[in-house]
């Protein structure tokens, strides 16, 4: 290797710069069972689940959760879901749900962003990196994950980007609101939502949160 750079040099050529890797954030500490939601909005997590339609081509879920009621927000559906469309997204379920007090997920790139970063840290919102190659630590979501392609991706026929939005709304509302839980006492996501939201902590002003993203480098 040195050889070859002394040869590109002897010929005038620009030697090419290493690259320099992203560290990952991730830590042991931010596991799911070592820091625990306590109640709702406490910890909300997301991850990426993908599939293809009829004619072959990707497509990708956003999926996020709520970890303490196991309520699913929002499947957010995309052939390519960006990190401004990650942060469209959040603040959409802000303005709805009020503000997590933190937001688990593991290392992808689209996560691990200065953008959503820079935004989530004016918000107040702590993010909790998992260590790479460990999505256990991110239990809730990968069993959420799990249902989502057992029950629902594996069992479908998705013919377009817009048939995917649809019937995943539909297999949302079911999940949230026919599917007990052994976990929440045999509740359904959505009936402990309800009987959790009284003990609910006061969330940040909502008016941040429709303020302009910060653009993604």
């Amino acid at each position: 290797m040195k050889k070859m750079y002394r040869l590109w040099r002897a010929a005038g050529l620009k030697v090419p710069r290493k690259r320099r890797k992203k560290r990952a954030a991730g830590v042991r500490g931010n596991a799911c069972d070592v820091q625990a939601a306590s109640f709702i909005h406490d910890v909300w997590t997301w991850d990426f689940v993908q599939s293809s339609t009829l004619n072959g081509r990707a497509i990708r879920f956003l999926n996020i959760v709520d970890e303490y009621t196991r309520q699913c927000l929002t499947i957010k559906v995309g052939r390519s879901i960006t990190s401004e469309d990650a942060i469209d997204t959040l603040a959409e379920l802000f303005a709805m749900h009020g503000v997590p007090k933190r937001l688990r997920c593991d290392n992808v790139p689209e996560f691990i962003s200065r953008a959503i970063k820079q935004w989530l840290a004016t918000i107040g919102v702590e993010i909790l990196y998992i260590e790479p190659g460990s999505p256990w630590q991110n239990g809730v979501c990968e069993s959420f994950n799990s249902r989502l392609r057992d029950e629902y991706l594996h069992q479908t026929h998705l013919i377009d980007e817009d048939d995917a939005r649809i019937k995943s709304r539909a297999w949302r509302d079911d999940f949230n609101t026919f599917r007990p839980h052994s976990s929440l006492g045999y509740l359904t996501p959505s009936e402990f939502a309800i009987r959790s939201a009284a003990s609910v902590r006061p969330t940040a002003s909502l008016q941040q949160h429709c303020e302009s993203p910060v653009p993604v480098s």
